[in-house]
């Protein structure tokens, strides 16, 4: 065996050797990339499904298909602080009855079983019902409150009857990461006001 032949194996143990190395990189690549459309699709889809069973409670806040039985919008918020609420509306399917809704969070311990340690649980409590959440990467469920001239009211709210609007600032991350990176949505809804509240 030549010494030039030797010099041509060698050659393409290199080219070889390259070769692989970038067909390893384009995998991971690859991985990544369809992790990352993956989990900007699930993340994105959980966050318009919290948005509209929000939106659809919130906007009916002292709601109730028999009005006289909430007669004063002002006293259907019964309770309000920065990641939780409590208010009174009529849920489907509008019987006339009134019924209590308690929005809150959970703390981030509640869902150890998620690689993420961030996320928590985001619970819809109807009545006296047992607290039913939904892990949906909920990040951040923040909640300003302003009265009728726009300003902003201190929270834990004194006196719910003052609200007249709401800002609800929500982000939603992945549960899980790829290489330690999370996908993150956020959403805010600037001035909420439910129909029965500003009719005073």
């Amino acid at each position: 065996m030549g010494f030039s032949t030797l010099l041509d194996i060698l050659g393409s143990m290199i080219i070889g050797a390259f070769l692989f190395v970038i067909l390893l990189r384009m995998n991971d690549t690859a991985t990544k990339n369809t992790y990352t459309y993956a989990s900007e699709s699930i993340v994105q889809q959980n966050l318009v499904t919290t948005i509209t069973i929000l939106e659809n409670d919130f906007r009916k806040i002292g709601y109730c298909a028999d009005w006289e039985k909430i007669a004063d919008p002002g006293r259907a918020i019964l309770s309000a602080d920065t990641s939780s609420v409590t208010f009174l509306t009529d849920v489907f399917p509008y019987d006339g009855t009134v019924d209590t809704i308690r929005y809150y969070t959970g703390d981030t311990t509640s869902l150890r079983v998620t690689p993420n340690p961030r996320d928590r649980m985001l619970f819809r409590v109807v009545n006296k019902e047992t607290p039913g959440g939904s892990n949906l990467g909920i990040t951040q469920f923040k909640i300003t409150y302003f009265n009728s001239l726009g300003t902003k009211i201190a929270t834990p709210v004194a006196v719910p009857g003052e609200i007249h609007s709401m800002q609800i600032d929500i982000t939603v991350e992945s549960t899980a990461a790829y290489d330690n990176d999370y996908t993150t949505a956020y959403w805010r809804q600037i001035r909420l006001a439910a129909h029965n509240l500003t009719n005073r």
